[in-house]
């Protein structure tokens, strides 16, 4: 059995942690109320996940597919401080991944040299050469981006809201990293989590250099957090449900099998930054992906909703889109 650990809000409006197992049934973790709490005094005891959750010991049984649908599981991993918690993400790490992204980012070519390649299509081929390199070794860096700290994340069920001012909203269907920073400056991680990397594709189409304006939306993290390694290989199923009819459908597959750079090669070159060794803080790194319904000409709606399924996740993950009004203004800075 696999340890998935699920955090929800009980009828009496009092937080929890599930230990969940693959067959869907779950327990609540006695001792603790968040997962980030469990992490911490897993970090402190110098002890795995599942040791600690055998040490804190399981309660009552929680019916997490009732829990869903009265909208009571939160995100999987959250922190008391919405702003020590980091949203991050790679791209171009996928095998399959650099055909939509070549196609948005197209220039002019001759006969194909490598001085007529786009941006894009260069780093996707330097993680191809030297993204998985030995172990205990730095290979080649990938993309990377910011999406925002704990006030982006939203849960399973939870509305996906595009700004007024963005030029689209669609669903990146992504493998996500869990890590708690220690006390001693390390990052740990807990596991590894469904998640919809939602981006404005049309404004990173209009140029690659605004691909980090693209990038500052909300994501969303699936119900449960799988501990322990992913597997090598993860096959899933994209799509977009407006009112009863699934508009777009779409496989993905993820796992290292299917990427093109290794999960510690990508660790390496977010955590080598300082910065991002914070004791106490929280990451969400998204590891890209190779499938999205903008490559295919869709455009999304108010009220769309993305649902991201894949195994070995038991449940998938739904978001409702919605899209707020234009400002009436520009934004103001008041003088102080």
């Amino acid at each position: 059995m696999t340890l998935r650990l699920i955090q929800f809000v009980d009828a009496h409006g009092t937080r929890g942690v599930a230990a969940a197992e693959d067959d869907g049934s779950a327990k609540v973790i006695v001792g603790v109320t968040t997962t980030y709490e469990l992490a911490k005094a897993a970090i402190a005891a110098k002890r795995s996940i599942a040791d600690q959750v055998a040490q804190q010991g399981l309660g009552e049984a929680v019916d997490i597919a009732l829990a869903l649908s009265e909208g009571r599981v939160l995100a999987p991993i959250d922190h008391p401080d919405p702003a020590h918690l980091h949203l991050t993400g790679t791209g171009l790490t996928h095998l399959g991944s650099a055909e939509g992204r070549d196609k948005m980012h197209a220039k002019a070519k001759d006969a194909g040299g490598e001085e007529n390649l786009t941006d894009s299509m260069r780093m996707f081929l330097m993680g191809v050469k030297g993204g998985k390199p030995a172990s205990g070794t730095a290979g080649a860096q990938p993309e990377w981006f910011y999406k925002g700290n704990g006030y982006a994340l939203v849960g399973p069920g939870a509305e996906l809201v595009s700004p007024g001012f963005a030029e689209d909203g669609g669903e990146e269907p992504e493998m996500a990293g869990i890590y708690v920073i220690g006390e001693d400056a390390q990052p740990y991680r807990i596991g590894f989590a469904l998640a919809n990397e939602f981006s404005d594709h049309v404004t990173e189409k209009q140029n690659y250099l605004w691909l980090a304006h693209s990038k500052l939306r909300p994501a969303s993290l699936g119900v449960e957090i799988l501990t322990g390694d992913l597997p090598s290989h993860v096959e899933g199923t994209s799509k977009i449900v407006r009112g009863n009819e699934v508009i777009w459908e779409k496989p993905f597959i993820s796992g290292e099998d299917n990427m093109s750079h290794t999960f510690e090669n990508l660790e390496h070159h977010h955590f080598k930054y300082e910065l991002f060794r914070v004791p106490g803080d929280v990451h969400v790194h998204c590891f890209g992906t190779a499938t999205a319904s903008f490559a295919d000409g869709v455009k999304t709606q108010t009220g769309d909703v993305f649902e991201i399924d894949a195994r070995p996740f038991v449940h998938p993950l739904r978001n409702p889109l919605k899209t707020t009004e234009p400002l009436a203004s520009t934004a103001k800075v008041m003088r102080l």
